[in-house]
């Protein structure tokens, strides 16, 4: 431990004597070091956020779908960093100073594209980033270019989106108005067609239907008196029962008509069971029913003695009228039946006698109704797209709205030059120290007498310190002060680059 001790010592020894070397050393690194980090350019960074939202006009009105609109979307990309856009950029800020040819215009749209960045945050949000580090531009002027490239692009996106979809709605309008005009034509060849055809055989094509619509409209029909007969069966049943209770007289006063009465009562009764869903097994039912049988036999008891039966009931008369008219729409829905049944008939041995003429029939009714749609639907798509147009020209295509506009970056994204001039200053002292302590093992000198007894295998039997006169002890002073003050200075060299540095951001407006 004490060998490894005084080891340690003779190192420390043999660098500090030569201490000035290692001055002189760390003094060229650092100063090589520091120029070529000085010689750097700072980069400055601007932001903006974006918000693109396409409008195809032709979207709606031939069926592109969310996919095309994505498709559309990236696009965008390809439009912010054309060579056209880009040179639009270059040609209205700084970077367009010195630049007096083609191949230099070349040149600069290329840097310019490496140093602007698109990313999507989203479907439709985009991420707009430029970056300045020009070496004849000072810092203020780099942060302010980043600046101006990123709101240029926003820019001449805006303006070319209003004033270049112009052209493009033109077309579409053009393009439609030739589609319209052909099926314009087709639908009239069409329409001659059928009036020829109708005026030939005006049985088959009447008013524009076909005999099939005829048939399946004839069968429609029957469906709907079928049913319309079933409800009018179940009203007259309904009312033909609710008749049979009810009594066609009212009995007056005395025996009979409180036998009358009771009649009428159990048969309201009787009535509302099986209105109830009590069956004829019910005790309540059976008792009701032989209630009636025993009634109806003292009333016809009465009845042959003289006493006179009542008044008609009023209940009664009004049941009969509802009954009368019941049947009589029964009737009617009978009666229509029969006459679509027979109009059903007819229609089919129509088509039945010769299906030739039926198919043809079919299908120039069907190919007109085909086409009269196709052209009623363009016509009403080539007036929204006309109205659309006026709006595209006014907001254009895309509605580009800004999230956050670009601002003046306050402090450079690279090199981080503090950190670099520290790593530089480090590294001259390391180096500095490394040339002292090999230079001071290359010598032939001892700096212990350990290592003399090591080397020589001999014991030493003393050593001398060395003794300096007051002379020499002054120039040592002297030389140590110097020393201090060297190393003093390369350390304030180093704090007046930092605070260069640091001063430099600050008057970055």
């Amino acid at each position: 431990m004490n060998t490894l001790y005084d080891d340690l010592r003779a190192s420390l020894h043999g660098i500090w004597q030569r201490r000035w070397l290692a001055l002189a050393v760390a003094w060229v690194v650092c100063v090589l070091g520091w120029l070529a980090v000085t010689m750097v350019p700072n980069s400055y960074e601007s932001k903006a956020r974006i918000f693109v939202q396409m409008y195809d006009p032709l979207s709606s009105s031939v069926g592109i779908g969310d996919a095309d609109r994505k498709a559309s979307i990236e696009k965008v990309r390809d439009t912010l960093t054309s060579s056209q856009n880009l040179e639009k950029v270059i040609r209205s800020t700084r970077l367009s100073d010195g630049v007096t040819s083609r191949k230099q215009m070349d040149g600069a749209i290329g840097g310019l594209a490496k140093a602007i960045k698109i990313t999507a945050d989203q479907d439709n949000i985009f991420t707009i980033t430029a970056t300045a580090r020009s070496m004849r531009l000072s810092d203020a002027e780099n942060a302010r270019l980043s600046r101006d490239v990123v709101q240029k692009l926003i820019d001449i996106f805006r303006e070319g989106n209003i004033v270049g979809n112009q052209t493009e709605m033109k077309q579409t309008l053009t393009f439609m108005d030739q589609q319209l005009s052909v099926r314009q034509n087709e639908l009239q060849a069409a329409e001659q067609r059928r009036l020829a055809f109708e005026a030939q055989h005006p049985e088959l094509a009447q008013g524009g239907i076909s005999i099939l619509q005829r048939m399946e409209q004839g069968r429609q029909a029957i469906r709907g008196l079928d049913s319309d007969i079933i409800a009018a069966q179940s009203a007259l049943a309904a009312i033909n029962a609710q008749i049979s209770s009810t009594p066609q007289t009212i009995a007056a006063t005395g025996p009979a008509g409180g036998l009358r009465g009771q009649l009428s009562q159990i048969q309201a009764d009787l009535a509302m069971m099986r209105a109830r869903g009590l069956t004829e097994n019910h005790p309540d039912v059976i008792a009701a029913r032989n209630q009636i049988v025993a009634l109806r036999a003292q009333i016809r008891q009465e009845g042959s003695s003289g006493v006179p039966s009542g008044t008609p009931n009023p209940a009664y008369a009004s049941l009969e009228s509802i009954r009368a008219e019941r049947g009589a729409a029964l009737q009617a829905l009978q009666a229509r039946r029969v006459a679509a049944e027979t109009e059903l008939n007819q229609t089919t041995a129509a088509q039945l006698s010769n299906p030739q003429l039926m198919q043809e029939a079919q299908n120039i009714i069907r190919d007109y109704d085909v086409l009269k749609q196709q052209y009623d639907k363009m016509l009403k798509d080539r007036e929204d797209l006309r109205l659309r147009g006026q709006v595209v020209s006014v907001q254009g295509s895309a509605k580009v709205d800004v999230l956050d506009p670009p601002v003046l970056p306050r402090g450079p994204v690279a090199p981080n030059r503090p950190l670099l001039l520290f790593m530089v200053l480090a590294g001259g002292i390391v180096a500095g120290l490394g040339v002292a302590f090999v230079a001071g093992e290359l010598r032939s000198s001892f700096g212990t007498t350990s290592k003399l007894e090591k080397a020589t295998g001999l014991p030493v039997l003393g050593a001398i310190s060395q003794s300096l006169s007051p002379a020499g002890r002054a120039e040592q002073a002297r030389k140590t002060r110097n020393f201090y003050a060297a190393s003093a200075l390369l350390g304030g060299l180093f704090a007046l680059l930092m605070a260069m540095e640091f001063i430099q951001r600050g008057m970055i407006a």
